[in-house]
């Protein structure tokens, strides 16, 4: 039998990232704004708007960073509310906190997608913007969340940071709402460590953000819209917002970037590989009568590097014996609601003032399974660990795999 893999190990840095690196730390230029142009992190945002279909991008320290940058160039009151989903990542409703704002939670049901009625809801008490999470790369209905928002002037934003290259009706992910913000932490389609982005199409929104990112001074200039345009929208509003806002110095450094940007042109070919991986998996395991793997929105072209399956009318004794069983065989299974301080469980979230109640998501946390798959794993790879999954589900239920 195939060893059991790694699926905690990052994806490999290619040559061209090693080259890249090898000539900035010989050059000493670490600092995004130590050349007057065309530095590492300037042609990342260039070349990562161009990758998505956007006219602006900003790299910065983090997805989180991305994400608090977006909240406070919309200029949001202090104390507004902000609508997410109730299964998220911590990082989501801190974003919300630090920018000073309040998170409104909504419910998610257990495709891990937006309750829609729940979110209806919620969006008619006075909620001044809308952060959507697209949850381990899972879509929710796009077309009915913006016509909502939209009826009502509300502003939505994207936390696609588990969704590079995820499609909605052919649209890149993250190009659905005003900001779309992603993630180059180890875990994602494209590792850096650390690091984010975020792109828009609006001027003034990536002005604001940029300024506040820490472009001291008039290190603005040094920022790029799209290639071969003048920017004179750009130019104008960094003028506007010169010295008004306050730094917080979130910047990315060319390291990170030396590392990001050869990765690009393989993002496609991961993508690809990576949903391959994923629907083959899902389809052995969805042969359990005692897993489940919800299927993509119909809009929906997804780019796992992981899967997501409940546990199908399991008691607690048995899903507690799942979760032995599969750690027993070398493949341990976060199972969200249960997994000690999860920082995907909300009840977890001790700093929110008025924590609330979701029942929906709760109960879909307490059986909802996660499992890294890299998409550099190979077919017999993939078959070790679907078996372990299948044995201990048979095992935790008595019941025989199909």
């Amino acid at each position: 039998m195939t060893q059991v893999p790694n699926v905690h190990a990052a994806e490999p840095i290619p040559d061209a990232a090693r080259e890249a690196i090898d000539a900035l730390m010989a050059s000493g230029d670490l600092f995004r704004y130590t050349a007057s142009q065309d530095a590492p992190v300037a042609l990342l945002e260039q070349e990562f708007a161009e990758l998505l279909g956007s006219k602006y991008a900003l790299a910065v320290s983090s997805c989180s960073a991305a994400l608090f940058l977006s909240l406070k160039a919309l200029d949001l009151p202090r104390d507004a509310r902000v609508l997410i989903p109730g299964f998220t990542f911590a990082a989501v409703p801190s974003a919300v906190v630090h920018a000073g704002c309040t998170p409104i939670l909504c419910e998610v049901d257990d495709t891990y997608r937006i309750n829609l009625a729940d979110f209806e809801a919620k969006l008619g008490q006075d909620i001044a913007a809308v952060l959507i999470s697209h949850m381990r790369g899972h879509t929710s209905d796009m077309d009915a969340i913006l016509a909502l928002c939209e009826a009502r002037d509300i502003p939505v934003l994207e936390d696609a940071a588990h969704s590079l290259g995820t499609t909605w009706n052919t649209r890149n992910i993250g190009t659905l709402g005003c900001i779309g913000c992603f993630s180059f932490q180890s875990y994602k389609m494209i590792n850096a460590g650390e690091g984010g982005i975020l792109i828009t199409d609006d001027a003034d929104l990536v002005a604001r953000a940029v300024i506040m990112s820490g472009a001291y001074e008039h290190n603005w200039q040094k920022h790029k819209g799209p290639r071969g345009d003048n920017s004179a929208d750009l130019a104008q509003a960094f003028a506007k917002w010169q010295n008004q806002l306050p730094l917080y110095n979130l910047r990315m450094s060319n390291l990170s970037a030396a590392v990001i940007r050869p990765q690009l042109p393989e993002l496609m070919r991961r993508v690809r590989d990576g949903r391959v991986n994923h629907d083959y998996v899902a389809e052995r395991l969805n042969s359990s009568p005692a897993l489940h793997v919800p299927p993509p929105l119909g809009p929906e072209v997804r780019a796992p590097d992981s899967i997501q399956f409940n546990l199908v009318d399991m008691s607690a004794q048995e899903v507690e014996a799942f979760a032995a069983a599969t750690e027993a065989r070398g493949v341990k299974v976060q199972i969200f609601g249960l997994s000690r301080d999860n920082a995907r469980a909300f009840w977890n979230w001790q700093f929110l003032a008025d924590l609330p109640e979701l029942p929906q998501t709760r109960a879909m946390l307490m059986k909802a399974c996660d499992v890294r798959l890299p998409v550099r794993l190979k077919q017999a790879e993939l078959d070790v660990i679907a078996d372990i999954l299948l044995a201990a589900a048979a095992e935790a239920t008595n019941r025989a795999a199909a």
